[in-house]
């Protein structure tokens, strides 16, 4: 069973649908019944056009349920058009489930699902296991979803910015269960960059190539976080560093400058350095600049003072720090870091513990303690 195939062709299928009068939510169930149905016939029976076969079975699932639906005499014009079995016409339909699926009056949570379910393929379960939540809990999530966006209609071009930022959140779950979502989000980007001729899709995509390189060198065997400067150069993916530098040097081109091509600018000077020392922290920082004017966002100036500290020393990054709110999240850690630089190892060991006290998640506690650890330890030498 080709699972690729089934997921590749779950979004044009669904349009299909849509176009033919199905709403949403109906629509969705009945492809997704249709991928059961493959799933359990294709090995013994492959059909000669895989995609003509899903959209004749989910079209006629779909009939099924109208049929026996209380609506069913105001939808009995779609049960006498069943198209006739054949080709399917070459209309892609991504683009705007695309949009549906990262609708407004969604939350982030919700369009993350619907975007994963709809475009994705993924099952339900598939996509509960990658969350850590319950089977029945992602249903809810999912058909809630499907209910509030069944009576969109798109009269106008849909938020690209919302699509991108929902794929973002994807990439950033990174693995969970038998589902990589890092991976899943780099496909669905890829398919996004197919569809519409867009240079922050190019730069989201660049930004996850780019991300995605190193990923085999962020933990160690243990699990523990290994620091970018600690990282094995040698173990990064080279040819995802140069597809996601060739697409962002397209993108920048187009001189339409969006935060995610900021960003991979920045992922692409990391990828680029041979070694930590060698890394081009002048230029960081002045990427850094150009995110903080396009996003005005509090944790972009966070990350600059790290730049700065190494560009300029880290006095002149706690400068920069201190113009921030010491409540911004991995704000104490920056500044532990930045002391341990400047050789107030005291101040910075304090300051690791207190900001493991405060770290998201357990790998980053336990990485910002063994720093206290270390730091404790060399000052009782």
């Amino acid at each position: 069973m080709n699972e690729a195939l089934l997921r590749s062709l779950t979004p044009s299928v669904l349009g299909i649908l849509v176009r033919r009068g199905a709403d949403f939510a109906a629509g969705e169930d009945a492809v997704q019944d249709a991928l059961v149905e493959a799933v359990r016939v294709w090995p013994a029976d492959p059909p000669r056009d895989p995609k003509g076969w899903l959209v004749t079975v989910a079209w006629r699932r779909f009939l099924d349920a109208t049929r026996a639906d209380a609506s069913r005499r105001r939808r009995e014009d779609l049960v006498d058009e069943e198209p006739a079995p054949g080709p399917t016409p070459a209309v892609d339909d991504t683009l705007q489930l695309y949009f549906l699926c990262a609708h407004p009056s969604l939350t982030p949570s919700s369009a993350v699902a619907l975007t994963l379910r709809a475009v994705g393929g993924l099952t339900t379960r598939q996509i509960a296991q990658a969350y850590l939540v319950p089977e029945a809990t992602m249903a809810q999530r999912i058909s809630r979803a499907k209910r509030t966006v069944s009576g969109v209609r798109f009269d106008q071009p849909g938020d690209v910015a919302t699509v991108l930022r929902v794929l973002y959140l994807v990439f950033n779950e990174g693995y969970s269960g038998d589902v990589d979502l890092a991976a899943e989000a780099i496909r669905l980007t890829r398919q996004l960059a197919a569809a519409i001729d867009h240079p922050e899709v190019a730069g989201l995509l660049a930004l996850m190539l780019l991300h995605h390189a190193r990923r085999a060198t962020r933990t160690a065997p243990d699990g523990s976080l290994v620091p970018l400067a600690q990282q094995d150069r040698g173990r990064w993916d080279t040819r995802s560093i140069a597809e996601g530098v060739e697409i962002l040097q397209t993108a920048l081109a187009r001189d339409r400058l969006g935060e995610f091509q900021a960003q991979a600018a920045i992922a692409a000077l990391h990828a680029d350095a041979p070694t930590a020392e060698k890394t081009d922290w002048v230029q960081i920082v002045e990427w850094y600049d150009e995110l903080a004017r396009l996003t005005g966002s509090p944790v972009v100036r966070l990350n600059r003072a790290v730049a700065v500290g190494e560009a300029d020393g880290p006095r002149a990054g706690l400068a920069a720090l201190a113009a921030l709110n010491d409540a911004l999240p991995r704000h104490t850690a920056v500044a532990a870091y930045l002391h341990e630089r400047d050789g107030d190892l005291d101040r910075a060991a304090r300051l690791y513990v207190e900001a493991a006290q405060k770290a998201p998640n357990l790998a980053e506690r336990d990485h910002l303690t063994r720093q206290a650890a270390r730091l404790n330890a060399r000052r009782c030498r």
